[in-house]
């Protein structure tokens, strides 16, 4: 897993592939119980993510993916309601979001505001209608980002449906010739909605087969990856 080190009373992790009990195509920490992998084994690789938050696993909260711009506040071991982003302010309830080519992004309050984290889902949908700010002001005060592991400017080829909105949206830098770049994307939306420092993992998870799942990589079946975090 590989911990963001951010100020303040918080876990933050995005997990890899690595470390947990499933097999195949799932193999081995998918966090995903949609993906047709065994149900338990999902579970135990969650509890194994909680343990690494510090916290129990039976409080995850989690939504129902559907790519959109839906935030909503976690309640303690809620899940399967629609939407992209999950955020909290009381401690130890752990929230996740569940990627493998889309953007896990972690936002956190800093400079002493009153502790609170959200986590969001950003595929290429979701940033063009407005994840990234929907989350920022959803959580609000003065907030510190990270965007974490997803498909990089390196292997994401698109079509101009999807190319056009996000020259518009984004100036040409978003585009690599025929490839659109998530995470360039993902940190002018975060400056555009006023968070005050971004970091960005740049690593891509159609790139590195050991350590990620991707869908443009394989397809389904495959597992899921995901940013977690909690107010400690």
């Amino acid at each position: 897993m590989i911990r963001w080190d951010v100020p303040g009373p918080y876990e933050v992790v995005f997990s890899t592939r690595a470390g947990g009990v499933s097999e195949g195509p799932y193999a081995s920490l998918n966090l995903g119980r949609m993906t047709g992998d065994n149900v338990d084994r999902v579970d135990e690789n969650r509890r194994r993510l909680c343990t690494v938050l510090g916290t129990d696993a039976a409080g995850l909260a989690l939504n129902r993916q559907v790519h959109s711009t839906l935030v909503r506040k976690a309640t303690r071991g809620t899940r399967g309601e629609p939407g992209d982003g999950l955020w909290t302010d009381e401690p130890d309830l752990p929230v996740l979001a569940l990627t493998a080519d889309c953007l896990p992004i972690a936002l956190v309050r800093a400079n002493g505001e009153v502790p609170g984290v959200a986590v969001l889902h950003a595929g290429w949908r979701g940033l063009i209608g407005g994840i990234v700010a929907a989350g920022v002001d959803t959580l609000g005060g003065s907030l510190q980002a990270c965007v974490g592991p997803a498909i990089g400017p390196c292997c994401y080829e698109v079509g101009p449906d999807v190319a056009e909105p996000f020259t518009a949206a984004f100036g040409a830098g978003v585009l690599r010739g025929r490839n659109l770049d998530l995470w360039f994307a993902a940190e002018r939306a975060l400056e555009r909605a006023g968070v005050e420092q971004v970091e960005r993992l740049d690593l891509c998870t159609a790139c590195d087969p050991d350590l990620f799942f991707s869908h443009r990589r394989t397809g389904k079946p495959r597992g899921v990856q995901g940013v977690a975090a909690r107010v400690a």
